[in-house]
């Protein structure tokens, strides 16, 4: 067995050089290793109440490096037709648009396992904030932070992901304008 000293140039047969080149050429030497093992949020999300029973689905995609996320599947309460529901308060094009289908996270920028500078859209006023989600090391947690201004100011929901079995709507795996 050959030890290789912290002093020995690195080779193409050494251990160090990769670790090297990134350090010193400021870029990895194949990021490709890197992002196989770094989760992403693409997928498909579940939102549960405080019992653990699901209260929606969402699809997050990655669309030409811009992630949104559309509103798959809502488990009704009894008495209530997902069906029925429409964005009466927004704006544009989405307006009376159904809330399934709907693209309600837009613009995210992905930096590893953090996402940043979109909005979120909150379909039952029409209401659009500045957002944020941050995915658990593992990819099993997402954090969805939508806020007024700071972050800080702001409110955080907590989604699960999901089998990607369960989707219901080819609609909702495509990219929006």
């Amino acid at each position: 067995m050959t030890m290789i000293s912290s002093l020995d140039p690195p080779t193409s047969k050494t251990p160090q050089t990769a670790w090297i080149q990134a350090k010193h050429l400021k870029q990895p030497a194949s990021s490709t290793p890197l992002l196989a093992l770094t989760p992403t949020a693409e997928g498909l999300w579940q939102k549960r109440d405080s019992s653990g029973n699901p209260e929606a689905e969402f699809r997050i995609l990655n669309c030409d490096g811009l992630y949104q996320g559309k509103i798959v599947k809502i488990f009704p309460r009894p008495g209530e037709n997902p069906s029925t529901f429409r964005c009466t308060e927004c704006e544009g094009e989405q307006k009376n648009a159904p809330v399934i289908g709907l693209t309600f996270i837009k613009g995210m920028h992905r930096d590893g396992l953090d996402y940043r500078d979109g909005t979120i859209l909150d379909p039952r006023n029409g209401s659009v904030y500045d957002a944020v989600m941050e995915l658990s090391p593992d990819g099993q947690t997402l954090s969805v932070r939508g806020y007024l201004g700071i972050p800080l100011l702001g409110q955080t929901e907590l989604l699960h992901r999901a089998s990607d079995a369960s989707a219901q709507s080819n609609h909702a795996q495509s990219c929006s304008a």
